[in-house]
């Protein structure tokens, strides 16, 4: 059989369920791409709601090295960059080598990220950024990553955010932790901006579905050969299932007993393609009274078509050839599959 299937057992059960530089200074200054990378390589630390990791990537954004940090080591003025296209938008890197003393930074690195040339901006604008801001560690080739997880929201009242605590003094000029390196250093940032979606994909789970029984007839059951059969499709949601069987037998229960699958198919015309989630009744129908013997059975099945679950064992060969079992009858069998359940996705407004 060439295509791929599930089995659900030997079993003879009624229900089954199946159930991430100048000499002395000199500021250099790296404007780098302005998409984000894939972060790798991170040791987390949280504190106080900021978390602290380090990457090897360098920040997407901006990157501004200082070459002679003895020169301006204890002012209490800011730097502030060149300004610097990121997203769509102007910015400027502000340091406090002293920290910040209005944000608490008293003893420690203060960066801040300031959005520039906000005049041409519609009346009430704001931009929503996911702001990471950086400390290079030449000795372990790597960056101290800075980031609080909130939203920060740029408008005309607040257009500087930032982290007035980056890092503590006494670890960043400690030489032997690797932050300053010959008298250089170098701060980045990392600005996405946060629009929010504005479609969603909705997974809905239907019951009981619209044209849900599907009834198969085989007929000269005798003469069948030993290979899968396969019924003619049929639309239940937004995707065609068939069902299929080998009337010597499959897998564990060959050649005692008879095996029965539904398999997914492909989708109708303008369909959301995902995973389908199918819960249904397999039946081998009783032609003389209500006795049928039946499986029940639920999973998601993938995009790919032809992937069957089901069961090897629906009945024993020797059940279905005894003539008293009304199961075949005048050389013919009938299955059926009713799609109790059955998800469609939609993309829709949020």
């Amino acid at each position: 059989m060439d295509s791929h299937k599930r089995s659900l057992g030997f079993i003879s059960l009624a229900f089954l369920f199946i159930t991430c530089s100048s000499a002395e200074f000199l500021i250099q200054q790296v404007t780098e791409g302005k998409g984000t990378e894939n972060n790798s390589s991170y040791n987390v630390e949280a504190n106080l709601g900021e978390t602290r990791a380090f990457r090897e990537e360098r920040p997407s954004s901006k990157i501004v090295t200082i070459a002679g940090y003895s020169v301006i080591k204890g002012r209490f003025e800011p730097y502030e960059s060149s300004v610097f296209e990121a997203a769509g938008y102007r910015w400027r890197l502000v340091l406090y080598v002293i920290g910040n003393k209005n944000d608490g930074g008293a003893g420690h690195i203060s960066l801040y990220v300031r959005m520039e040339e906000t005049e041409s901006l519609p009346y009430g604008w704001e931009v929503n950024v996911d702001l990471k801001l950086f400390v290079h560690n030449p000795k372990t080739h790597k960056y101290l990553t800075v980031t609080d997880g909130t939203v920060k929201r740029y408008n005309a009242a607040k257009k500087e955010w930032g982290f007035g605590k980056l890092i503590s003094l006494s670890i960043f000029e400690n030489t032997n932790n690797g932050y300053i390196v010959q008298d250089t250093c170098s701060f980045g940032a990392e600005i996405l901006i946060v629009k929010p979606a504005e479609i969603q994909e909705k997974v809905t789970f239907i019951s009981n579905p619209p044209n849900n029984v599907f009834t198969w007839k085989i007929l000269r059951f005798s003469s069948l050969e030993d290979k899968f059969y396969y019924s003619a499709d049929f639309l239940v949601g937004d995707r065609y299932w068939r069902l299929g069987f080998n009337p010597k037998g499959d897998g564990d229960g060959r050649p005692h007993a008879l095996p029965l699958f539904l398999f997914a198919q492909g989708f109708k015309e303008n369909a959301v393609a995902t995973n389908t989630w199918g819960a249904v009744n397999l039946r081998l129908k009783n032609q003389r009274n209500s006795n049928h013997r039946q499986l029940y059975s639920a999973a998601w099945y993938p995009i790919r078509s032809d992937y069957g679950v089901g069961v090897n064992n629906i009945i024993l060969l020797s059940d279905l050839k005894d003539p008293s079992k009304g199961y075949l009858v005048n050389d013919a069998i009938i299955f059926e599959a009713e799609m109790v359940k059955v998800s469609v996705t939609n993309i829709v407004s949020v």
